[in-house]
């Protein structure tokens, strides 16, 4: 999603990534979609107008206000790679009994640096994206 933040002479585009589907090329158009249409901009506050138009890979959302119109544009669009994305969780092995026993407490993941909440033990919503976001509770932030 490119969306239109601020105003004035601060206003300018920002992008995010909302989800990621697994599947075919439709499910992720009407997963955008929907999202599109259930997307409330912050800017303007006081909207006059609003038009949901559909593009070849996506939507553009125009929001007109008094004075200025706001744009969203939502994007499907293929990750071809992520510098930052979690390792593959490796395959469980099966319990036999007779070796020690693991897990049950925090993993390496649990911790508050820079890579919390990026493993496989992360509680995460269904499209991917972590409940708790991994800068919660970092003391290195300011």
């Amino acid at each position: 999603m490119e969306t239109t933040v601020g105003t004035g002479e601060r206003k300018h585009t920002e992008a995010y990534v909302l989800a990621h589907v697994s599947g075919p090329r439709e499910e992720a158009m009407e997963e955008l979609e929907r999202r599109a249409r259930a997307h409330r901009p912050a800017h303007p506050l006081s909207p006059r107008r609003r038009r949901l138009l559909r593009e070849r890979d996506g939507f553009l959302l125009v929001v007109d206000g008094a004075w200025q119109s706001y744009v969203t544009r939502f994007t499907v669009a293929e990750l071809l790679e992520d510098s930052a994305a979690p390792s593959p969780a490796p395959e469980p092995e099966a319990d036999t009994g007779t070796g020690p026993r693991t897990g049950g407490g925090p993993g390496p993941d649990a911790g508050t640096g820079p890579e919390a909440g990026t493993g496989p033990d992360v509680e995460r919503y269904a499209d991917g994206v972590p409940v708790r976001p991994s800068w919660l509770g970092r003391e290195d932030l300011s």
